[in-house]
């Protein structure tokens, strides 16, 4: 099947209570900034202005909004009773760990939402969803169930739309979404390479010093539900998981043609290169690979140029690379990126993108968002009232400066007031977004 598509972005609206709580093992800058104070009202400006930048330079981009946090209904789940506040109160002195990981904002990372099948790619020519169960980290196994709801409510057409359940939450099948999932193609509407990355076998014993997320059994079963075309499995590098790439978007990005990564993202390079390049029809994979001696894995980590935005900008042939603004900070990323643009390869421009707060908690841009192609009918049939535009911004500017707090630190999250000014936010939201007024599970208490 060839349509014209386009790739969308649906970003994670950064929530009220964004901190530095360092619920992730193997995620080096959640460990190293925990108990840091956080500006949750600079992080969901940035995340804002990142969503305009791409709305204004014509790519659709939509808005996932936060899921309500604190979790009050995983806490009473566990045990805790009496009113809301009396249950955040409660947990956080018997159980902190636990509230911690009811309050963290994590959501707003979208790229670990799902795994998307665009039509091109699949059986039934609809657009496949898989929420991530994400059982790998307490804080966001947390999320599948308000994550396809979201989905539900930007893709309601089920004739053109399919958003499945999560896989069982189990860690034989843990999955971590599209931060392990790079689609190739010619173009968007054209059928495409469907490379999926995982770090462990289900049953395997794993000895590494972090955690591998993605199981390969997991891929294999999303792209079985998904009857997805041009599957390529592919495994993560060893040495970077032990180093600190916790998601294989930390050391590889990929847009049409062109694949971008570490020399270390993958076990076997060669192996996967020539999977892809079988798998491919109609077009010859463009590969860009950095050199641990041009790049160190520690200075990819800490620069995060592979999570970076990779994408075409319309009326543009070559690619455009967006960086945080942490990529151009570090003189050895830096002098990469800069190389690639002035180079005749098929990245042509880098443009830098501040999105500091959630830096410093290891998302970088790529992490915000979840690439979604869409043909034109498909785009047509989303919810509009995600769709970012001027006046959107505008009144989600409004709506962020009147709700959220410039600082909180961790122990902030325990304030009861905070839950209050949460649920405000996120109830207002709904009117915004045009979520209805049931969205959110305390609307519906």
């Amino acid at each position: 099947m060839t349509s014209q598509a386009v790739e969308a972005n649906a970003d994670g609206l950064i929530g009220p209570t964004h901190s530095y709580a360092g619920l992730s093992p193997g995620n080096l800058a959640s460990s190293l900034n925990k108990a840091k104070a956080s500006s949750p009202r600079a992080a969901v400006l940035q995340g804002l202005d990142k969503m305009k930048m791409l709305a204004d330079l014509g790519l659709p981009q939509f808005v996932l909004p936060p899921h309500e946090r604190p979790n009050i209904p995983f806490l009473r789940s566990i045990g805790f009773s009496g009113t809301d506040a009396q249950v955040l109160e409660k947990a956080w002195k018997e159980a902190p760990t636990f509230a911690a990981a009811a309050c963290s904002a994590s959501p707003m990372w979208a790229a670990n939402a799902a795994t998307v099948t665009p039509s091109a790619d699949s059986a039934d020519d609809r657009v496949h969803f898989t929420p991530a169960n994400l059982v790998t980290n307490l804080h966001r196994s947390l999320e599948h169930q308000q994550t396809q709801a979201s989905l539900n409510a930007l893709f309601p057409d089920a004739s053109r739309f399919a958003v499945h359940d999560a896989l069982r939450p189990v860690g034989h099948l843990a999955d971590e979404g599209a931060a392990n999932h790079v689609r190739l193609c010619a173009d968007h509407g054209e059928r495409g390479v469907n490379l999926m990355v995982w770090g462990r076998e289900a049953f395997e014993a794993w000895d590494g010093p972090f955690p591998a997320r993605q199981t390969r059994e997991a891929c294999d079963a999303i792209m079985r539900r998904h009857s997805a075309s041009g599957v390529v499995l592919a495994r993560q590098g060893k040495a970077a998981i032990a180093g600190g790439t916790f998601h294989n978007d930390v050391v590889c990005v990929g847009a049409l043609d062109t694949l971008f990564f570490h020399e270390l993202a993958f076990e076997d390079t060669d192996g996967t290169k020539a999977a892809i390049r079988a798998a491919a029809q109609g077009f010859e994979p463009k590969f860009v690979e950095v050199s641990a001696a041009d790049l160190p894995l520690e200075d990819a980590i800490g620069s995060y140029l592979f999570n970076s935005m990779l994408i075409r900008i319309p009326g543009e042939d070559r690619l455009t690379l967006i960086c945080p603004t942490e990529t151009r900070d570090n003189p050895r990323s830096h002098a990469v990126a800069e190389n690639l643009a002035a180079s005749n390869g098929p990245i042509g421009r880098v443009e830098y993108v501040d999105v500091r707060q959630s830096m410093a908690n290891g998302g970088g841009p790529a992490c915000l968002r979840l690439r979604v192609v869409l043909t034109d009918d498909e785009l047509a049939a989303t919810n509009g009232g995600m769709r970012m535009t001027e006046e959107l911004h505008a009144r989600l500017t409004v709506w962020a400066l009147r709700w959220y707090r410039d600082e909180l630190r961790p122990a902030d999250l325990a304030d009861p007031l905070l839950l209050e000014e949460s649920r405000g936010a996120l109830d207002e939201l709904t009117s915004i977004l045009h979520l209805g007024n049931d969205f959110y599970p305390f609307q519906r208490a």
